[in-house]
């Protein structure tokens, strides 16, 4: 039977242990795994490897030997406690040895659980074997954000539960913007972090724990400019550069920053009401930069720095033969100079 998202969120809470099996497919192998993980553990708790309660099976195993899924459905272990045979990434091609096993499926024998990392369409023999099964069930994992029930459900499988509020919203952001596994590895990197300390996990505690990319660089850069710090322009310039990042893509996430500080700016309640008012929403220091730079600014001088920027993007996509980093950078300094008399 096909399980909607919201049964889908029970069932992996709370699997069925008494099921004929399991069909998991989607787009995004990572979410997949993460889910069959967690259903497989909960079915048969701690232990099952050694116990050799779990059977793996690839596709290509089973391509070439069709029995290996019966037999390992039908084998008595040495161990008592439920038991699992997982078909790892199956495709159409296995429906009709999947749908053999299934039928030959009898209460005591091991749940089938099978994977496709990919998106199956409604027309798949595989969907159609487990969403027409009566003891068995098809669930879909869409690349949908993770609701706040999946996310408490990480944060306490970590131990991270004592969570001031600006620290919970700040992870629930990051929930929507990480790959699930980058998500579950911050997390558990944070449940170490915190380890011997009994305040609750702060702001200061997620960002520190937060995964690094360039994107934080270009923050640091960004900041440099819009906080008047002049020194720092050429040798941040000059990292960046040397990672690869475009000129292009640089300068788009100046305007999308002084954009956002504008925003701020003209904000009737004021700039701290204006960074408040920002989606996705801003915490922490970072928060409190950028009610500092809105504030310092203004909105015509910041109006200003937007055409400044606004002119150097359309001279980076013309066909001038300037060299671009240096175009970019005179720009920048000139920014962190009207910032520097402004402080």
């Amino acid at each position: 039977m096909k399980l909607s998202a919201r049964d889908a969120s029970a069932y992996f809470a709370n699997p069925d242990q008494s099921a004929a099996g399991l069909l998991i497919f989607g787009a995004d192998a990572m979410r997949v795994a993460i889910k069959r993980q967690d259903v497989i553990a909960k079915l048969l708790g701690p232990g099952a490897e050694e116990e050799m309660r779990l059977s793996r099976i690839s596709a290509s195993e089973l391509r070439s030997e069709k029995a290996l899924l019966l037999d390992a459905v039908k084998a008595v272990g040495f161990f008592p406690g439920p038991r699992v045979a997982f078909v790892e990434d199956a495709a159409d091609g296995l429906a009709p040895v999947i749908a053999e096993a299934l039928k030959d499926w009898q209460p005591g024998d091991a749940q089938i659980i099978v994977t496709a990392p990919r998106a199956l369409p409604a027309k798949s023999a595989l969907r159609k074997l487990f969403e027409g099964h009566k003891q068995a069930y098809c669930v879909g994992i869409y690349d949908d954000p993770p609701s706040r029930a999946e996310i408490e459900e990480t944060l306490a499988k970590s131990g991270v539960t004592q969570l001031d509020r600006d620290a919970s919203a700040q992870l629930t952001a990051l929930a929507t913007q990480l790959d699930p596994g980058d998500f579950r590895q911050t997390v558990e990197k944070l449940a170490l972090y915190k380890i011997g300390d009994p305040t609750p996990v702060s702001v200061a505690d997620v960002s520190a724990c937060a995964p690094a990319t360039i994107e934080a660089g270009m923050d640091d850069i960004i900041t440099a400019a819009a906080e008047g710090q002049v020194a720092q322009i050429g040798a941040l310039m000059q990292k960046l550069t040397g990672q690869g990042v475009a000129t292009v893509t640089l300068t788009i996430m100046a305007l999308r920053h002084f954009r956002t500080l504008h925003a701020a700016a003209i904000h009737p309640g004021g700039a701290s009401a204006g960074v408040g008012a920002l989606r996705p929403p801003v915490f922490g220091p970072r928060r409190d930069k950028m009610i500092r730079q809105a504030g310092m600014w203004g909105s015509d001088r910041l109006e200003q720095a937007l055409q400044a920027l606004i002119e150097l993007d359309l001279t980076l996509r013309s066909s001038q033969h300037a060299p671009q980093d240096a175009l970019l950078e005179r720009v920048l300094i000139r920014l962190a100079t009207v910032a520097s008399r402004m402080r």
